[in-house]
Parts: structure tokens; C-alpha cells; sequence
């Protein structure tokens, strides 16, 4: 039996009941595209970020010869502190295991 894969976000200490998550730019809407648990915002399926690039990868998308293809997410949420608006981008992702 097979369990479904789903990320994990863990929110900014700073945030509070009010906020507006964007997953690669484009706002979500909770309960459809994430919904939250605790402290936590989940999404189904798995989110990944690309990693550093070694320095081959590097030369080959200076040089363009190679492109990059890989999957690289980013969450970021936007809240209020003390009526300053706050972004806290890249947040970290955890798929489940």
C-alpha cells in the first residue's frame, strides 16, 4: 500500500491566523491547494528544491550548453507584524517520508 506524498511547511514564528501563501509565485487558496495543520501548511504532493549546482552543471549553464530542468519550489508567506507587512520567503520544505 502505497501513502500518498505531501510536503510539509512549517510557518513563521511571526504569523498569525491571517496570511497568503504563494508557491512559486501563485497565491493559494487554503483548504484547495494546502491546508494547514498546527503550524504547519501541507500540500499534496512532494515540493523540492534544486540544490547547489556543482561546479559542472555550473560551467555547462554558463557556457549554454545546458539548461535546467530540475524542480525547484519555493513557499513563501506573507503576514503582519505590528501592521508592517512581513515576507518570509524559501520557507523549508519537508516531503513525508
Amino acid at each position: 500500500m502505497k501513502v500518498p506524498e505531501r510536503t510539509h511547511v512549517q510557518l513563521p514564528a511571526g504569523a498569525g491566523a491571517h496570511f497568503q501563501v504563494y508557491l512559486n509565485g501563485v497565491l493559494q487558496q487554503p483548504g484547495r491547494d494546502f491546508r494547514q495543520e498546527g503550524r504547519e501548511l501541507v500540500f499534496e504532493g512532494r515540493l523540492a528544491k534544486e540544490g547547489r549546482l556543482g561546479f559542472w552543471r555550473w560551467l555547462s549553464l554558463f557556457l549554454g550548453v545546458a539548461g535546467t530542468y530540475r524542480q525547484n519550489d519555493s513557499v513563501d508567506v506573507v503576514y503582519e507584524v505590528n501592521g508592517q507587512r512581513v515576507v518570509a520567503t524559501g520557507l523549508p520544505l519537508r516531503p513525508t517520508d
